[in-house]
């Protein structure tokens, strides 16, 4: 039987629902139906049964759904289950400030390696993790485990980076680059454009004041 495709909305909702869950898990919520947790997200409980319902659904009529179970099984169908390693390349401001989020680590997404070109950085640490120089790179793939590469660079730089990321065998990259990589169609890239988030902020802040 052919695996079930799920929607990229689907997938984009799933980090939401374990996020509030865990916050209730804080609280000490044993159990909720999905009425209740739809006022707290702000998502119709419909949406929260189809979501769910791909992966099998989770609730039982007239109990709603157990909390801790459903925030661990949230959190294997994110791969939160596994411990993921990270390399990240540009060791400017935010490429150090990634380093420093441990919080990463209490998801399982562990920051092994911290790349630049610029040799005034070469040897510093950031958080225990030493600043290595690019042309290290291959090397140090070949000699650890390596998961995912995080992309804080100039825009200018990425897609050679990206070619020599793909070709030590790295399958999947964090861009925060500004630029879509041309890359082979088995190589998953995750696009954060910071600026966009923020233009899409100006626009509702705009349209706020317009109908003031």
């Amino acid at each position: 039987m052919a695996e079930r495709l799920i929607s990229n909305a689907v997938i984009k909702r799933m980090p939401r629902y374990y996020r509030y869950l865990g916050d209730l898990l804080a609280n000490d919520t044993e159990r909720i139906s999905s009425s209740e947790l739809s006022k707290i997200m702000n998502v119709t409980a419909s949406q929260i049964r189809q979501d769910l319902n791909n992966f099998g659904g989770f609730g039982q009529q007239g109990y709603g759904y157990n909390v801790k179970y459903l925030y661990d099984e949230i959190g294997k169908i994110l791969g939160l289950d596994k411990t993921h390693n990270i390399i990240i390349i540009g060791a400017g401001n935010l490429g150090q400030a990634l380093t420093n989020y441990v919080r990463f680590e209490k998801r399982g997404f562990v920051v092994v390696g911290l790349f630049d070109v610029n040799p005034r950085l070469s040897g510093i640490s950031v958080r225990n993790i030493q600043i290595r120089m690019l042309d290290e790179l291959e090397d140090f793939v070949a000699n650890n485990k390596v998961d995912i590469a995080a992309f804080t660079m100039p825009k200018e730089k990425a897609n050679d980076i990206a070619d020599r990321v793909v070709n030590c065998g790295i399958k999947a990259i964090w861009n925060f680059a500004n630029l879509e990589l041309d890359l082979p169609e088995d190589v998953i890239v995750e696009n954060v454009h910071l600026s966009d988030s923020l233009m899409q902020l100006s626009y509702r802040i705009t349209k706020q004041k317009e109908s003031e």
